[in-house]
């Protein structure tokens, strides 16, 4: 069994998440720059069998997609042409930046941490995955 990798993808950078072969855990993995993601995930998928991705799908309380969601679809054409045989899926991503943030509260780190928007988005798409894991029980 391959593992499932997660993205919040952002314009700027975007997090990471894996979970582990049998895919029960979902771990934060890294934040990468958005200009360098491609390049990452090739050499990532040469080190480690993923047999799907998840992309985060941003929409608006009224149910809109978000304005990055034109970058996110141009992505996703890019990554299929290149990784034809990983499956994409999508997965809602409301509020998980203020989960996020939250954990980080609630986990005790310090303002100065808090304030890593890097770490933000890495926990950002390790709760995008775990939803995706528990959605798929």
């Amino acid at each position: 069994m391959g593992r499932i990798l997660a993205l919040d993808y952002g314009t700027v950078r975007t997090g990471i998440a894996v979970t582990d072969e049998l895919q029960i855990i979902a771990s934060g993995l890294t934040t990468v720059e958005t200009d360098h993601l491609m390049a990452f995930l090739e050499n990532y998928f040469q080190e480690e069998d993923v047999e799907e991705v998840i992309i985060g799908e941003p929409k608006r309380m009224s149910n809109d997609a978000s304005t990055v969601e034109t970058d996110i679809q141009s992505f996703i054409q890019s990554f299929q042409k290149k990784f034809p045989n990983i499956p994409v899926q999508r997965m809602d991503e409301r509020f998980t930046s203020k989960m996020a943030f939250q954990t980080m509260i609630d986990g005790g780190l310090k303002r100065k941490k808090r304030k890593d928007k890097g770490l933000v988005d890495k926990i950002s798409a390790t709760i995008i995955l775990q939803s995706y894991l528990y959605y798929q029980k």
